[in-house]
């Protein structure tokens, strides 16, 4: 199975005061810090290997997980640095750390789908990366994605269109390459390089079915909450 680049570097300014003490990956969900549910979905979906690309008190995260065993996974760590790269900038930094293909994760989300489906999908496309996405219909948040037949035909997340039923689910599957072509050290946001590859026709898409969880709000965590305590 493919390894997985989790976002864990951001500011997380929704969920404040909280966050400016511990980062978003270590907020508490059903008494556990989100990292830990989120590692142990991963490796019940078959991934064993994590890259962490933090940022906002990145040590506190690295503290916590240490290299993985304590989840069955190996982990390694890729700080941003002074200031923060971005989603894509992140991921550019990474790059020593990763294989030739990935999955990309943001790290506010907890995707319960199929993971090897996902990276099975990608291979068979033959594109340099592929976008999950989840009918949404503007539901859980606004959606963002124009797609009809298994193809993506807009993406975008600044200007929305009625056609958009669909929205980014937050699970991405790269060939290295797409980062390697982006500036070392630059700001750059992963919806910038999603756009490019859909531009290019180089953009494959997978439709999730199961609902996403995230916990970049408070109603987001309660939603989270009440699906762990479900389960």
């Amino acid at each position: 199975m493919l390894p997985c680049a989790i976002l864990c570097g951001g500011l997380a300014t929704r969920l404040r005061p909280i966050t400016e003490k511990i980062p978003k990956s270590l907020v508490p969900i059903a008494d556990e810090p989100f990292l830990a549910h989120q590692l142990r979905l991963l490796r019940t979906g078959g991934i064993n290997e994590a890259v962490l690309c933090v940022g906002h008190l990145g040590e506190q995260i690295r503290a916590f997980a240490g290299d993985g065993r304590q989840f069955g996974m190996k982990i390694s760590y890729s700080f941003d640095g002074a200031r923060l790269l971005g989603t894509a900038g992140a991921i550019r930094k990474a790059l020593p750390f990763l294989p030739e293909s990935f999955f990309v994760l943001y790290g506010d989300s907890y995707l319960p789908c199929d993971y090897a489906a996902v990276a099975e999908v990608f291979s068979a496309a033959r594109k340099r990366g592929l976008m999950t996405i989840y009918r949404n219909e503007g539901h859980y948040d606004t959606s963002n994605v124009h797609a009809k037949d298994g193809v993506i035909l807009r993406y975008d997340k600044r200007n929305k269109t009625p056609e958009m039923q669909f929205i980014d689910y937050g699970l991405g599957v790269f060939q290295r390459s797409v980062f390697l072509e982006l500036p070392a050290g630059e700001v750059v946001d992963l919806a910038d390089v999603y756009q490019n590859l859909l531009k290019a026709r180089d953009l494959a898409c997978y439709e999730v079915k199961q609902r996403f969880y995230e916990i970049g709000s408070e109603e987001g965590i309660r939603d989270l909450e009440q699906y762990i305590g479900q389960a």
